[in-house]
């Protein structure tokens, strides 16, 4: 399983939101393409990247600063945030970051969720955001009443290979992933590699993680908990290293 420490871009700076809330916003570092160098001298190989601005604009604010990123952190990159257009898409592509994750628009419009796998294959995240089991969309400004779950399912057959789940009512909070949600969808979607996000707060975290035996399980995004170093990118990587859901489709 490998873990993906997160940059959340607000304003230009890299932040932490408690659980989606725009109004609710802490600021870690002014230079995030400093500490996407400091996650890399850690030791860190895989990188999440979200422009919150983006998501809130329906279209990526921040990509000359996503470029600077990807090109100081020198290992995988995924990019997030405002990818609701094939305009969008494209210039994520261009910042050269590994993969693009795309959320609401893919999950509304039918023709661009064909058309981004066609685009970008393998590097196509199909991010799913959930709030008490309910779809997310808009910068997870808006609950729809899709099941989480079933979107999941339904999405195996179209030919997406990556998604990303974020339990939104963890996110930031500190009170651990939710790993019933994570074995259902885990259930629900066998042949989707699955990078789970939302309340890591702990290496014990991360060891319930491991120790759910999730073929499907491939990765992990940490945020808050590595900020205010409840654990390093070392201790995270001699937990999950042994894990299941290594193989590379993170």
């Amino acid at each position: 399983m490998i873990l993906f420490p997160a940059i959340d871009l607000r304003d230009g700076r890299a932040v932490r939101l408690t659980q989606g809330d725009f109004d609710h916003v802490t600021v870690f570092n002014d230079d995030p393409v400093a500490q996407a160098r400091a996650f890399a001298e850690q030791g860190a190989t895989h990188l999440h990247v979200v422009d919150l601005d983006g998501a809130l604009e329906g279209k990526p604010l921040h990509a000359p600063v996503v470029a600077s990123i990807t090109a100081a952190f020198g290992g995988t990159v995924h990019y997030g945030g405002g990818m609701r257009s094939r305009a969008a898409i494209e210039t994520a592509i261009a910042t050269g970051v590994d993969r693009v994750v795309v959320g609401t628009a893919v999950l509304q419009d039918a023709d661009l969720l064909r058309w981004a796998i066609d685009r970008l294959g393998d590097r196509l995240v199909v991010a799913l955001d959930a709030r008490d089991g309910k779809v997310a969309t808009h910068g997870w400004t808006v609950t729809s009443d899709q099941d989480a779950i079933s979107v999941a399912s339904n999405l195996v057959s179209t030919g997406v290979r990556h998604l990303l789940y974020t339990d939104i009512s963890r996110d930031g909070m500190l009170e651990g992933p939710n790993l019933q949600a994570l074995r259902r969808l885990a259930a629900a979607a066998p042949p989707l590699g699955i990078l789970a996000s939302g309340g890591v707060s702990s290496i014990d975290d991360l060891r319930q993680l491991a120790q759910l035996g999730l073929d499907n399980l491939t990765g992990v995004v940490v945020g808050r908990a590595l900020y205010e170093q409840r654990f390093t990118v070392g201790e995270a990587f001699a937990v999950l290293s042994g894990a299941t859901g290594t193989r590379d489709q993170a």
